[in-house]
């Protein structure tokens, strides 16, 4: 729990620093470092919950299958 807490703390201080060195305004820094997780959270909950959606699995399945069909192919190239 200590890594992810301290990752956390990292994320937010990254994204603050990146947003006030590209704007200069820390207004502008400090609303991008929490709205940013906060929009990231809820796509990840999208995600989660379609991610074994059938049509995404099967997708999924068939990009393996080209992948792997494709390997030997690279091999020998």
């Amino acid at each position: 729990m200590a890594k992810t807490a301290t990752f956390g703390v990292l994320h937010l201080g990254t994204s603050f620093g990146v947003t006030f060195t590209l704007t200069g305004n820390v207004a502008i820094a400090g609303a991008v470092t929490f709205v940013e997780p906060l929009v990231n959270t809820a796509m990840h909950h999208f995600f989660d919950k379609y991610w074994d959606h059938p049509r995404l699995k099967a997708l999924r399945q068939t990009l393996s299958r080209r992948r792997a069909a494709a390997a030997p192919a690279q091999l020998s190239a």
